[in-house]
This record gives structure tokens, C-alpha cells and sequence, in this order.
């Protein structure tokens, strides 16, 4: 018989499990925000900087003390992390990389077959060349090749090295080193990925086991789906076989969405979930979240759980938008409450407020308002600069 689990423990358990119950002003080592960045399993990298970049507000939203240069530090000189593809380009731990060895063969073939076929055709012969060339001369960026080619116009009209560089990085040869600006620089992978990591192999089934295990730890409790979306690394048939294998130590659960409708079914490993046990309730601060955090990356499991609707719509024509090019989520307790169109303008070296809108039966109280202010100054230094600015209008109810 399915376990029923209600909806506030749902969301509970999972916003511990997405690190936003650990006090946000606790101190932070470099220790420990790798700690951070292995229990979350990866954090996704966005260029789009309206107010900072994805992957560095996804972890100020957990700890307000974390630092920008602390995770280049880890990424480029202790090689700790390393960056990669998920469901998107992620920084995931360099201890993980054996797994996305598998994830490398199956892309070898699986890009060949996409637009990239094409693409590759001109660049097959780059390969052993841009290899050759990064071996000698150390890392390089896509533009480090271009002065003999014709220049790049975009994605869709690469130059045959920055075809090249890209399968080699997404297949598992090349790494990246680091980034200067927000330009990948390219280097060996066995220069990036320290040894003990680059060398070692797992084999399929125990990789198949690893990338179930640890979805279920950070997710909780998952649907067949959610579990092989989690890593992108596991088809839903691999998970299903797992499943079968494995199904002792699977709990049948039921998930009580936030409309009170039907539970949704659903499955938890036993030895990483206990329904039984109420995991510590989140801070009551309220929190400003990247549209990529990972708490929400699943936009169907966050509006079934936290009855929040979202969509970004940076790629909606201005006209058709409900909210904003890129809208922040906000995040109070365990409840979504609203959403904030906000940006640090450097120019005048201030965080400007365009539109506060709040979510339904929500209401406007001078509490929340408090709190929206401080979320707002902790935003701002975090951004670095010199005060908020509310534009006219800006709160929407």
C-alpha cells in the first residue's frame, strides 16, 4: 500500500534536500561549498547576467556568505569542479567524473546524428590538429583558432575548430579549464580532471546503480521520469530495469499536490527516505531565486508542489510577456510567494526594481515588504552595487 505523504512535508523534505533549510548565514569554506555543490549534484551555468550569474545566485541563495572568486578558485586552481553537461552546461563535481565517462560514449555517437553531423563533416578534420595544438601550446579559446578560418556569426554558423573544440569538450577529450569573461578556454581533459578521478573507470551497471541512488537522495521521492531527467545521464527504460531489479528497497509513495488534487504516485529508495521523519523546517527569510535554481529546474514538480507556475521568457517576444524577460521566483519559508523583475544597472550602480507581483492569496503586508527590503540589500551587495532603486509603479497586486 502507497504512503501518503502531505504536501507541506513534500515541500519540506525537498527544500531540505535543495539546501535552502541550512541556516543561510552560516560560514562557508571552500570545503564546504564543494560539500554544497556534491549534495545539490550540480549547479546549472547561465551567461545571462541581470543581476548575477545563474550559477553564482544559486549558491547565494543558500548561503549569503559565498563569494564569487571562491568557486573559480575550486573550479581553476583545486580542481574540485569541473564544468559539463547535464541537462544543461552545469558545474558538477570532479569526484563524478568517471560516471559522465558513459555519458561521453553515448554522446560520441548521439551527436553524430543531430544538426552536429554536418557540422562535424568539416570539422573531423580539425580534431586531431586542435588536440595537437592545445597539447603543445596549453589551454586555448575557440577564438585562439579563428585567425585562419572565417569568423563565427553565431550557434548556427560555427567555424570548424569551434566545432571541433565543442565534440571533443562534450565528448570527454578536451575540459574546461576555466573561463575568461564567459569564453570557455580548453584544455586536456587528464590536465583538468585530477588523476585519481580521470583514471578511474565504473562499469555500465554500477553506473546505471549510481545515477538511480543518487537521484533519489536529492530528489526524495521521484516519478520514473524525474528520476532519469534528474542527471540526464539514464534513459527511462534503464530506470525502469532498475526499478525491477531493485524493487525491495523501493517505497510505493503518494504525493499530495498543492491544490489538494489527486496525489501524485510516485517512488522512494527506503534506505535515503523515511516518511516517518519531518525534516527541519526552512528559515522564514525570504529568498530571491535564480529562474534556473534547482528547487524550481523542474518546472512541472515545482507548480504540482508548490502551486507556482513558471516560465521564463527570455525567448518570448516582448509583447506576448505575462511578467519580464528574466523574472526571479521568491521564495518565503517553504511558500513561493511572488515573483521580482529587478537588474543591477552598472551604469548608475544601483539594483532597480521594475515589478514586485505577488502570488495568489498572498497578501501585502507590511511583514513581507520588510523582509522583500532585505532580501533586496543582502541582493544588492551581493551584486555590487550602491543601493535600490524602486521604479514607479513597481508593486503589482
Amino acid at each position: 500500500m502507497a504512503i501518503l505523504i502531505p504536501n507541506r512535508l513534500a515541500r519540506r523534505h525537498f527544500i531540505a534536500r535543495q539546501g535552502l533549510a541550512s541556516p543561510p548565514r552560516r560560514a562557508l569554506s571552500r570545503d564546504d561549498l564543494v560539500a554544497m555543490v556534491h549534495d545539490l549534484g550540480f549547479v546549472q551555468v547561465d551567461s545571462i547576467g541581470t543581476v548575477e550569474r545563474a550559477h553564482h545566485h544559486i549558491l547565494f541563495a543558500r548561503n549569503q556568505t559565498y563569494r564569487q572568486r571562491d568557486l573559480h578558485r575550486l573550479i581553476e586552481d583545486d580542481r574540485s569542479l569541473f564544468e559539463h553537461w547535464t541537462h544543461d552546461a552545469s558545474i558538477i563535481p570532479c569526484a563524478f567524473f568517471p560516471y559522465w565517462r558513459h555519458r561521453f560514449a553515448r554522446d560520441r555517437e548521439r551527436l553524430q546524428s543531430r544538426w552536429w553531423k554536418e557540422r562535424l563533416e568539416a570539422a573531423r578534420l580539425e580534431m586531431d590538429r586542435v588536440l595537437d595544438r592545445i597539447a603543445r601550446e596549453g589551454p586555448l579559446r575557440a577564438r585562439d583558432f579563428e585567425a585562419r578560418e572565417k569568423p563565427s556569426t553565431g550557434w548556427w554558423d560555427w567555424h570548424p575548430s569551434k566545432a571541433a573544440l565543442e565534440f571533443l569538450w562534450r565528448t570527454g577529450e578536451l575540459a574546461i579549464a576555466r573561463r575568461d569573461g564567459f569564453q570557455k578556454v580548453y584544455d586536456l581533459a587528464q590536465n583538468v580532471i585530477p588523476t585519481a578521478h580521470y583514471e578511474r573507470e565504473i562499469e555500465h551497471h554500477a553506473f546505471i546503480d549510481w545515477a538511480c541512488r543518487s537521484a533519489f537522495r536529492r530528489l526524495g521521492f521521484a516519478t520514473r521520469g524525474e528520476i532519469a531527467a534528474f542527471w540526464d545521464l539514464v534513459t527511462p527504460a534503464e530506470v525502469e530495469e532498475w526499478m525491477k531489479e531493485n524493487r525491495e528497497e523501493l517505497l510505493h509513495v503518494e504525493v499530495e499536490p498543492a491544490d489538494g488534487g489527486r496525489p501524485r504516485a510516485s517512488y522512494a529508495l527506503a534506505s535515503a527516505f523515511d516518511p516517518a521523519i519531518e525534516p527541519p523546517e526552512a528559515p522564514a527569510r525570504l529568498r530571491i531565486l535564480s529562474p534556473f535554481d534547482p528547487l524550481l529546474r523542474d518546472r512541472a514538480r515545482a507548480e504540482r508542489l508548490f502551486g507556482f507556475q513558471y516560465r521564463i521568457e527570455i525567448f518570448v517576444p516582448e509583447a506576448k510577456r505575462q511578467y519580464g524577460y528574466y523574472v526571479f521566483p521568491v521564495l518565503r519559508g517553504e511558500t513561493m510567494v511572488g515573483r521580482i523583475d529587478a537588474r543591477a544597472d552598472r551604469q548608475i550602480d544601483r539594483l532597480v526594481v521594475r515589478a514586485f507581483w505577488t502570488e495568489p492569496g498572498v497578501r501585502v503586508s507590511a511583514a513581507l515588504l520588510s523582509a522583500l527590503d532585505a532580501e533586496l540589500e543582502r541582493l544588492r551587495r551581493f551584486a555590487g552595487v550602491g543601493g535600490v532603486e524602486f521604479q514607479d509603479g513597481w508593486l503589482r497586486v
